[in-house]
């Protein structure tokens, strides 16, 4: 019987003296591109940016459901830095119904989403912010609201202030029904070039969204 160390078949830097140049360059290469890829999903792991949802309420009234809400977040320097540069950027707020089940999965009742872009215009150098109910396509804004700001801050001030916004009509909000609110603020990243798209930067570094959950049978009408 023959005894192999299958150790050594697994170790090629201990046996990089009898492989051929070519061998040893290409585990080299693969080498430096592991810690590489390594070192960039740790720094952008570090990066990610958190975004908290506060004072979060709901309303009901004769004419359906409203969500009041404060979003709060910073900007990355990497993400200020392409608005400044011209590319805008496009964030996503998201609100379902959803009807629980106890036999089923949970149903959607209703879904409801708005689209907020913001632009920086380097002529004027103020900050445009549009709303639409739609996504905006680049090729035309459609039919949107926008609002110019002085700062990015302020265009900032704008999107992260939920005031009234209704998510649901009355026929929705059934009190015979156990239902609850989903809510979902992110970074609509499909809006970006798709060369960004796919990047390590875009999955990690611009990774911002929030989630928020509440039952609507305990709301006060």
């Amino acid at each position: 019987m023959v005894l192999v160390n299958t150790m050594d078949s697994f170790m090629p830097c201990s046996n990089a003296a009898s492989m051929p140049k070519h061998v040893t360059d290409w585990f080299g290469q693969l080498w430096v591109m592991l810690v590489l890829c390594l070192g960039m999903s740790l720094v952008a792991h570090a990066e990610t940016t958190s975004v908290s949802v506060n004072d979060f309420t709901i309303e009901r009234d004769e004419e359906g459901g409203y969500i009041n809400a404060n979003l709060a977040f910073e900007l990355p320097a990497s993400l200020e830095d392409a608005l400044v540069r011209g590319m805008p950027i496009t964030f996503l707020l998201q609100a379902e119904v959803m009807r629980e089940r106890w036999y089923w999965y949970d149903k959607r009742a209703s879904v409801v989403e708005r689209y907020v872009r913001v632009s920086y215009q380097p002529l004027s150098r103020r900050w445009r912010v549009h709303q639409s109910a739609q996504p905006i396509l680049s090729s035309g804004l459609g039919v949107s609201l926008g609002n110019s700001h002085d700062s990015l801050k302020d265009a900032l001030q704008a999107i992260q202030k939920i005031n009234r916004w209704k998510f649901a009509e009355p026929s929705v909000l059934r009190s015979d029904a156990k239902q609850r609110l989903d809510f979902r603020f992110s970074l609509d990243l499909t809006q970006l070039p798709q060369a960004l798209q796919f990047g390590n930067l875009t999955s990690n570094d611009w990774a911002l969204e929030a989630r928020h959950s509440q039952r609507l049978d305990e709301v006060p009408k």
